[in-house]
């Protein structure tokens, strides 16, 4: 059941539109900064992503507020997280909030194109396809305390995961030299894909009511098939740009394990049992294959197989970051595109 938008809705609304065009903008700003090394336009783009973080999270905050005051629940059931808008933005608001404290704790600015490429485009996406903002009752299944601890917690794992995959994007332009290398037709392929989502999203917001699915669905193939065409011919010279980054390529390995590790701990507590506990108590079972479900298995699968060839130190390095990209694309599959194709007991996150 829809409620009606009250003006610090709206507000909230406008502020979320306008930390996203700071996040691209940043993002702009990053990628000046690799290229030219100018310690100025580093410092503005840290400045534009900050300050859009920071619009972001008091956004955040008062449609929190509006949700608890409108309902008369409790504080941990009035997390807006309840749906997709509300996911989305919240998943934006804690990659660039991880990001940002990456890049204060390592001093390297290296990784923030990437991080803020993904705040801002996620985030104007969801406003750009006209999904309502307006606050929504709880339906039964979500009212419960253990909204906070498994939304909440899997999403923290999902932004880890996403974290890892940007760290091992890194590492894989670094060290691949070969275009006939696995590694490098899946990195070219993941780069196609984002650089064509980003231009998909420019081009519906341009369009506005003229865009339909179906038309952006044809644009989005078109981009991601050219842009992997560009980078599989051109993606060798992206090791000069990033050549004096400051990463090691050590230092950018370990940050691929250190965030999956603790993406996969948090994921096992609050996806995998706090899910299955929820889901008795609504549900009355543990488990019931729902799609959700089973893609959340997945990507546990998925991850819990890098952890395992890391620790075991069966697989190359390259091998093991070629993973975590893969295991990217699942995430992202089980965030997003289970709940836009498929029907079932999480349809309640749908757009």
């Amino acid at each position: 059941m829809d409620m009606t938008i009250n003006s610090l809705v709206i507000i909230s609304s406008k502020m979320v539109v306008m930390s996203s065009m700071l996040y691209l903008l940043a993002m702009a700003l990053y990628i000046f900064y690799i290229v030219f090394k100018n310690k100025k336009i580093g410092l503005a783009a840290t400045i534009m992503g900050v300050t859009g973080f920071i619009l972001h999270f008091i956004s955040f905050i008062i449609r929190w507020v509006e949700f608890y005051k409108i309902t008369k629940g409790g504080i941990f059931q009035s997390i807006p997280i309840t749906n997709k808008y509300e996911s989305l933005m919240f998943f934006a608001l804690l990659l660039a909030a991880f990001y940002i404290v990456l890049e204060f704790k390592t001093k390297n600015k290296s990784l923030g194109a990437f991080a803020f490429a993904i705040s801002g485009s996620l985030s104007l996406f969801i406003n750009a396809i006209s999904v309502p903002s307006n606050l929504n009752l709880l339906v039964p299944a979500l009212k419960s305390n253990w909204l906070l601890a498994h939304v909440s917690l899997s999403f923290t794992a999902y932004v880890c995961f996403t974290i890892a995959s940007i760290a091992a994007m890194l590492y894989l332009i670094k060290t691949v030299d070969s275009k006939k290398r696995y590694s490098y037709i899946v990195y070219t392929l993941v780069l196609g894909i984002v650089s064509a989502a980003v231009i998909t999203i420019i081009i519906n917001i341009i369009l506005g009511q003229r865009a339909n699915t179906t038309n952006m669905i044809i644009i989005f193939l078109f981009f991601a098939i050219s842009f992997f065409i560009f980078f599989y011919q051109k993606g060798l010279n992206l090791k000069n740009v990033f050549k004096d980054i400051g990463y090691e390529e050590d230092k950018i390995e370990s940050i691929i394990y250190k965030f999956i590790a603790v993406g996969f701990a948090i994921f096992t507590v609050g996806g995998m049992v706090f899910g299955a506990i929820w889901a008795q108590t609504a549900w009355g079972r543990f488990w019931q294959w729902d799609a959700k479900e089973t893609w959340t298995f997945i990507t546990w699968i998925v991850y819990g197989i890098y952890l395992h060839g890391r620790l075991s130190n069966k697989w190359s390095k390259e091998f093991a970051a070629t993973l975590a990209l893969i295991g990217f694309l699942v995430t992202l599959f089980t965030f997003l595109g289970v709940n836009l194709l498929f029907a079932g007991l999480h349809s309640y996150g749908s757009v």
